[in-house]
């Protein structure tokens, strides 16, 4: 059984030296920085986090989030990339700059909490390693709606445990509700965590400390909810808000997902990792702090079952957790001299993903005299120097590129590109049209987008899209020909009298 490391020096760090708290906060920020700071000048590294600019700028412009452009994420997603450009721009810099302090600090989170039952070695180990599973291994170098869910996460789980007193709690409770409006999914893990504390309370505490507690826990939650609905309610478009951040979530599972290996694979070996640890016994479920990480990981694992889907930025949701409950595990070892150089030697591999990157950005700065490399940044530049038409042009690929040319999408549906195919949320955001066939119809032969931006030899829908796909090559090729390919995008214009 884990027992709580009980007065421990949280600045004793034996041959590490004496770190405090704002150091080892300083050492994660200097990691977090250099794993990432190449991928500060791409276009784009997932498709997500160019929809959730669109988002930010549409509400800039004075858009609320479903509006105007539409994505399935609850309001708070899109209030961070809201306030990044209003304060500073069009900056992808510093974007990406804030959202690698957002993982610096989720570390630091890990980092306060494993302390509580490991030494000094295994929590900064157990941080270290939460910012390199939150920016390698995957599409995870951009800012990611996970990663802002987790800094509120994890930050709401050490007041929690911290317990000092009822302003932790009410700080906890604000920091869930945040957590809440960024990813809905979070709600398993948050009503198992109240759940549990609720019979913790009621074994340990007088009924009046119970209701006080939980008061000052779900108020501010609930309050936080309230806050992003207010708007719609003055607009009166409190459908259009329930449908969006609610309804819609639950009318995503019904879309394609995961491969059943794949989804069953990962969470039953969470699931069996957590089973083992608490039946041995070498983790207690009578700790807080322990059950508190434990139950967040079961309830993100069954946000993954019901949605049907484990992607790599998924998995953001379940690494700062889990590395908490691993740090107590191996709080008993002493590792040996070479074990530490072994992990000091694997901390200087592992970023092979950043050592590249900076390869290509010194590369494409020497060829093109600019850092800022992608065809989200080439085709724009491009279509400015050609002179092109690009008032409601159709980005199926790189749809940074709005953003670049200060345009938007020319529908709703084509915020994210992915979205015109997903017949299951078109009811979600009181859409014109009823279907994808529609919806591409609309474009096609209404908007009649001038340019069409696609991605060099491959298909622009999933392969699981036939009716879609043939359409739009129909389309493409009878209505449009080749103006140019910049790099990996084919940059197709309407034919003259079409």
């Amino acid at each position: 059984m884990v027992k709580k490391v009980a007065g421990r020096q949280e600045n004793q760090l034996g041959a590490l030296g004496m770190l405090t708290p704002g150091r080892v906060l300083a050492l994660y920020t200097l990691v977090s920085v250099l794993l990432r700071l190449p991928f500060f000048f791409r276009d784009y590294v997932d498709r997500d986090e160019s929809t959730f600019i669109l988002m930010g700028q549409a509400w800039v412009d004075g858009h609320l989030p479903y509006t105007f452009l539409w994505d399935v994420k609850p309001p708070l997603t899109f209030l961070f990339y809201t306030g990044v450009i209003a304060l500073f721009g069009k900056n992808m810099l510093v974007l990406r700059l804030i959202g690698a302090l957002v993982v610096a600090l989720t570390a630091w989170f890990v980092y306060k909490l494993a302390l509580k039952y490991a030494p000094g070695r295994q929590a900064l180990v157990a941080g270290g390693l939460c910012i390199y599973l939150l920016s390698l291994f995957g599409s995870i170098q951009g800012v990611m709606s996970e990663h802002l869910l987790m800094g509120s996460l994890m930050a709401g789980c050490y007041f929690l445990v911290r317990e000092r007193g009822m302003g932790d709690y009410l700080l906890a409770g604000t920091l869930f509700g945040v957590a809440l409006m960024i990813k809905i999914n979070i709600a398993f893990a948050l009503l198992g965590t109240g759940l549990w504390l609720l019979v913790y309370w009621w074994r340990n505490n007088p009924i009046p400390s119970i209701l006080g507690r939980s008061l000052a826990l779900v108020l501010p939650g609930i309050l936080v909810v309230g806050a992003t609905l207010l708007p719609y309610l003055w607009t009166d478009q409190a459908s259009l808000w329930w449908d969006s951040v609610i309804l819609a979530p639950l009318g995503y599972t019904e879309g394609k997902g995961s491969s059943l290996f794949a989804l069953l694979g990962f969470n039953g070996l969470l699931a069996a990792f957590l089973i083992w640890a608490f039946a041995s016994r070498r983790l207690s479920w009578s700790d807080p702090g322990l059950a508190v990480m434990a139950l967040v990981v079961l309830g993100v694992v069954l946000s993954f079952l019901k949605a049907g889907r484990v992607n790599s930025h998924y998995l953001i949701q379940v690494y700062p957790p889990l590395l908490v409950l691993l740090a107590a595990l191996l709080q008993a070892y002493k590792p040996q001299k070479w074990v530490l150089r072994a992990v000091l030697g694997l901390a200087l591999l592992l970023p092979v993903e950043s050592y590249l990157e900076y390869v290509h950005i010194i590369r494409y700065r020497m060829a093109r005299g600019t850092w800022f490399n992608g065809e989200g940044y080439s085709v724009p530049d491009y279509l400015r120097k050609a002179g092109a038409n690009t008032e409601n042009i159709l980005f199926l690929e790189y749809h940074i590129g709005y953003w670049v040319l200060d345009r938007y999408p020319p529908s709703k549906a084509a915020t994210h590109p992915s979205n015109l195919c997903k017949d299951e949320m078109f009811p979600y955001y009181n859409a014109p049209r009823a279907t994808a066939m529609e919806e591409l119809h609309f474009l096609m032969d209404s908007v009649r987008p001038p340019i069409v931006v696609t991605r060099l030899n491959r298909r622009i829908f999933d392969k699981s899209h036939v009716e879609e796909n043939a359409y739009m090559e129909n389309v493409l090729e009878t209505q449009y020909e080749i103006m140019e390919v910049v790099d990996q995008a084919v940059v197709h214009s309407r034919k003259p009298g079409e």
